[in-house]
């Protein structure tokens, strides 16, 4: 109600000083209301924001991070990145939890269970941050983009032909998506991969030196 009322009050005032030959006057209120309007809105906006701070750095995260050999910056990016990452993939799971199609789409390709894995392995190794930079920056932001917008339109009380095509081009989409998310994971611990094939391989060939242990496994 005051946001209607505020434009007609300014208006009259605008017409009174025109009226009396005040224009200049009127036009320095414009530019005040202006301001204010401008402050107000910049306050308003961090207080927003104050919801999404991140929180404080613990002397053992800040010691584990040093020990990785992690400059100020280098920790500071890590934290916002993760963080907005954290918040990206609660999001993405309440999608999938709130839309059955989504779940159908997660169960074919785990892509929420990767995205946590993933998630936890840069917890770990926070300096291979760079090596997951199209998980982070592109595929996470982007399917997290496309769920919310799948959702806002399936939730309409009346849907056209138009808008059920549109739906089944974007779960498509989605479902190319999660893919990626899950590639993304795959590449990321491939080398963990590649080291536990060496150790079977190692572990295989000992066996097959070893008479009585490789007895013991044929049986």
């Amino acid at each position: 109600m005051r946001k209607k009322i505020f434009p007609i009050i300014v208006v009259i005032i605008g017409i009174i000083c025109f009226l009396e030959g005040d224009f200049g006057d009127f036009i320095t209120l414009v530019l005040l209301v202006t301001g204010v309007t401008l402050i107000y809105r910049g306050i308003k906006g961090r207080k927003v924001q104050k919801k999404e701070e991140m929180p404080l750095l613990s002397p053992e995260k800040e010691d584990y991070y040093r020990e990785a050999g992690m400059t100020d910056s280098e920790i500071d990016l890590f934290r916002e990145t993760m963080n907005q990452s954290k918040n990206q993939i609660v999001q993405l799971q309440n999608n999938i939890k709130n839309n059955a199609k989504l779940k159908a789409i997660d169960l074919r390709h785990d892509m929420l269970k990767a995205a946590k894995a993933l998630f936890k392995e840069l917890v770990k190794e926070p300096t291979r941050l760079p090596e997951a930079s199209q998980f982070l920056y592109t595929h996470l932001p982007n399917i997290v983009d496309l769920t919310d917008n799948y959702i806002e339109i399936n939730n309409h009380e009346v849907k056209s032909k138009e808008v059920y095509g549109k739906l089944e081009e974007s779960a498509q989409i989605i479902d190319q998506m999660a893919a990626l998310v899950v590639k993304d994971y795959q590449q990321f611990v491939s080398n963990d991969l590649e080291d536990m094939d060496v150790e079977i391989s190692i572990a295989k060939r000992n066996i097959e030196k070893d008479p009585d242990l490789s007895k013991q496994f044929s049986e």
